[in-house]
């Protein structure tokens, strides 16, 4: 990404990006796409405040660790790609639908050149005249801090699914009465087509697993929120009340990786988006989260990347 084009997507947070809908689409999309569908090719006057609807056709091939403000729904139809959301990462193979929620950082990569969906995004509040944006987490279970995000779909729930996509880009291209609110109540209901899919698979969320996973699960999604404040092994044990040396047992024997190496992926991510997406130099960026210095930055990049920062830029460049 050239220097200019960095700075027309930077954020002005001192941390990690954080893209709202009036600026992701330059890291999400490619600018020019021959396709029709949603919001490819809109006319100004169609434009809905707070949504957005596109097909995969003209997906950048690889994007993030980036945040977003909105809520995302991806729905894989054919081919496969590579996605982490936090600490997790997946395959989505065909019919693999995923939800985001605002401010998780997540990242995209190996997207085979088959690979054919559909992508919704929308704001916190887009959905209030259906259900308020404070009971999304309670109401679906996939966008709970400790759900199951990313999950397959049944052959009669992927075709469900797609009619109700169909439908909303229907609503979106024609002004008919009340195309605004029938759009939000497909959105809803496509959401509940998916809770339907997730109660039926009994994909019951992390709270509710007993044991060592439990204890997984909550640690990773503890480290996804505090990593840039709280970097010790102990700063977790502390709040999931177990010795630091249970902890590290515990997530070595699940992961192969200790809980400090956890904690170091999150920050990686965090490097890898203040150099791909903002302008800010090596040095500032390491004082910005919390380094001694430029050298010790260098060194913890490199270790955990085989490059150094300036390489890493340079190949994003």
């Amino acid at each position: 990404m050239p220097v200019s084009k960095r700075k027309s997507v930077q954020s002005k947070r001192e941390h990690i990006p954080v893209y709202n809908l009036s600026n992701f689409n330059p890291v999400h999309r490619q600018a020019e796409v021959s396709t029709i569908f949603g919001y490819n090719n809109i006319e100004k006057s169609k434009v809905i405040e707070g949504f957005e609807i596109y097909s995969s056709d003209g997906l950048i091939r690889s994007m993030g660790p980036l945040k977003s403000e909105f809520y995302r729904i991806s729905l894989t139809l054919k081919g496969t790609l590579d996605m982490q959301i936090g600490l997790d990462h997946y395959v989505h193979q065909p019919n693999t639908i995923c939800f985001t929620y605002p401010n998780q950082i997540f990242s995209k990569r190996n997207i085979s050149p088959d690979a054919f969906g559909y992508y919704i995004l929308f704001k916190s509040d887009f959905l209030n005249d259906v259900i308020p944006s404070v009971k999304i987490a309670d109401e679906f279970p996939f966008y709970h801090t400790a759900g199951k995000p990313v999950f397959i779909l049944a052959e009669e729930e992927i075709k469900t699914t797609v009619e109700l996509i169909l439908k909303i880009d229907d609503e979106l291209q024609h002004r008919k009465t009340g195309r605004v609110k029938a759009i939000k109540m497909y959105v809803y209901l496509l959401l509940l087509n998916a809770k339907r899919s997730y109660e039926r698979q009994q994909l019951t969320i992390g709270l509710e697993v007993s044991g060592a996973e439990s204890l997984l699960s909550r640690f990773k999604k503890l480290v996804s929120i505090h990593y840039l404040t709280k970097r010790q092994v102990c700063n977790y044990s502390d709040m999931l009340a177990v010795s630091p040396n249970h902890l590290n047992r515990t997530i070595k024997r699940l992961t192969g990786m200790t809980a400090s190496d956890h904690i170091k992926e999150m920050l990686v991510q965090e490097a890898k988006a203040l150099l791909k997406y903002t302008d800010s130099s090596v040095a500032q960026i390491a004082y910005q989260m919390n380094f001694s210095d430029p050298g010790s930055f260098n060194r913890f990049f490199k270790s955990a990347t085989r490059q150094t920062p300036h390489n890493y830029r340079s190949k994003q460049d």
